[in-house]
This record gives structure tokens, sequence and C-alpha cells, in this order.
């Protein structure tokens, strides 16, 4: 779980701010919303298929891009 300090003088919103930033780096809304439903294993090797492709294309069109 992040934690987050207060500073010195600083406002709520800024260390609300900070806190925001470092769950989504902890990918904890992403892993709370994963497990919120049953994903049969069918539906995941679909969802990785399609993570992997995207994956490939991003990376093809860089190479493109840059060659």
């Amino acid at each position: 779980m992040p934690v987050v300090y207060s500073r010195d003088g600083e406002p709520f919103e800024i260390m609300l701010k900070r806190f925001k930033k470092k769950c989504e780096k902890a990918a904890i809304l992403s892993d709370i919303k994963k497990h919120q439903a049953y994903e049969k294993p069918s539906e995941e090797k679909k969802r990785k298929a399609n993570v992997a492709r995207r994956k490939a294309m991003k990376m093809a069109r860089k190479a493109r891009y840059y060659s």
C-alpha cells in the first residue's frame, strides 16, 4: 500500500495528487478491477493475445519509423 507523508505547509490537494500517482504506479486500481469478476480461462487467453498483438503492432510501427 502506498504511503504519502505530508510536507511542511503542503496543501491537502497536492498530497492527494501524489497519493493517486503512487497508487497508479503500483497498479492497485487495475488489480482491483481485474479481480472484481471471474474471467474464464478462454477469455483471459483472448485478452492476453490482443495485448500481445497490439504490442507487436506498436513495436513494428516504431521500427518502421526509426529505420
